[in-house]
């Protein structure tokens, strides 16, 4: 057991492990209460605009938080952060089984439990990029694609073993399960608490925040990130509905064929390019999924045939993968030095798309009297922008060598 600890100390490997996992914990505290929306109407007698603000309300903070670490990172310390955010992600997800008849109030407990774990999400999002880039990796392009797409296996998964886990053992032991996922953040606290922590930026090397927000480069791929989130929140917030309705199928059904399946083929496209990065450059990679992402947008919005609206809506999936850790790697190129700052400015902008996109696509599907196709067509101008922002960063790059 000591020979096993100190290799844990030791080898950056296990930075990366440990962080794989804490992408997992992220896709469990975004992805497990909304297949309980339901039953919190039922059980609690909440009404739907309740139910929303649930989302928003985990957004909103994972927001706050992406704004408060840029100047609080550093001062923290990457180690302290990453093992508090897994306590707070442990807490919020134990905390909705057991806050709401404890207070005596199930809607503020539920609350209470999203504002944890969406703190502990938040964190997450932020620290784990950086912290990765920094281990001593021959690849860190691969290895970004790579950590990204375990948020995708984490979505997968927690569709997955939900739906078989309310199936056996019915979905009114949803707490149980609540419990059993909690488990996920709740190690890896202490996996955190061994590995090593490589130094991000040394500090005589460190961007001042105010130089990284007079550079116009910083501010277009701020514009790409977020593209990227809405690019793919547009339609995978909207695959269930999407398949349900133009399938005549169950929900169960349409988690599955819908987000379900676009989580996979997200995560399959990261999967390949981090372990085959050293034959695609990323720039090419990124344009060809940008045009594939325009393509899929279109045959999803103007294919006659549910089935092949929804073969369109899934292979969308794959072509979005690359966009969130790419945008990572050519900042990480292009701008040494910005550090925490940077990534902390970029998942913010990320999660602003990730709420801006489906909201544009709600508000003109509504506007269209219910017509969702309408909303995925004018939410094609995301992976438009994306295209035009990758020409023109590869551009500015061949000017600065």
């Amino acid at each position: 057991m000591s020979s096993l600890i100190a290799n844990v100390k030791k080898s950056y490997e296990h930075t990366i492990y440990a962080s794989y996992i804490g992408y997992i914990t992220q896709a469990i505290v975004n992805n497990f209460a909304p297949l309980l929306f339901l039953t919190f109407v039922q059980d609690y007698g909440l009404s739907l605009e309740q139910i929303t603000l649930i989302t928003t309300i985990n957004f909103a903070v994972q927001l706050t938080v992406d704004l408060v670490a840029t100047k609080t990172l550093d001062k923290v310390g990457y180690r302290r952060a990453v093992i508090f955010a897994h306590a707070c992600a442990a807490i919020g997800l134990m905390g909705m089984a057991v806050l709401p008849m404890t207070l005596g109030n199930p809607y503020a407990g539920l609350l209470i439990s999203v504002v944890f774990y969406a703190i502990g999400g938040g964190i997450i999002e932020v620290a784990i990029s950086p912290m990765v880039e920094a281990c001593p990796t021959e690849k860190k392009e691969a290895a970004m694609s790579l950590l990204h797409s375990f948020y995708c296996w984490g979505q997968v998964g927690v569709v997955l073993v939900s739906t078989i886990f309310f199936g056996v053992a019915g979905i009114s032991n949803w707490k149980i399960l609540a419990f059993i996922w909690a488990l996920v953040p709740l190690l890896n606290c202490f996996y955190f608490a061994l590995v090593p922590i490589y130094s991000i930026v040394s500090e005589g090397e460190r961007v001042p925040l105010r130089n990284l927000l007079k550079r116009k480069y910083f501010w277009l791929l701020m514009v790409v990130m977020f593209c990227a989130g809405a690019s793919e929140m547009s339609m995978s917030q909207w695959a269930s509905a999407f398949a349900e309705k133009g399938l005549q199928v169950s929900k169960t059904v349409g988690d599955l064929a819908g987000p379900c399946a676009f989580a996979a083929l997200m995560g399959t496209a990261r999967a390949i390019y981090g372990k085959y990065s050293d034959r695609i450059p990323l720039k090419k990679m990124m344009i060809g999924s940008a045009i594939l992402c325009i393509l899929c947008y279109l045959v999803t919005a103007l294919a006659p045939s549910p089935i092949i609206g929804l073969i369109g809506c899934a292979v969308c999936g794959f072509s979005v993968g690359i966009f969130w850790p790419g945008t990572y790697s050519v900042a990480a190129w292009n701008l040494p030095g910005a550090g925490t700052a940077m990534y902390a400015l970029m998942a913010l902008a990320g999660d602003l798309g990730c709420s801006g996109g489906p909201t544009l696509v709600g508000m003109v599907a509504d506007a269209c009297s219910g017509d969702l196709k309408k909303g995925i067509l004018m939410a094609t101008i995301f992976p438009v922008v994306i295209l035009m922002g990758i020409l023109l960063l590869k551009e500015k790059a061949k000017g600065a060598t």
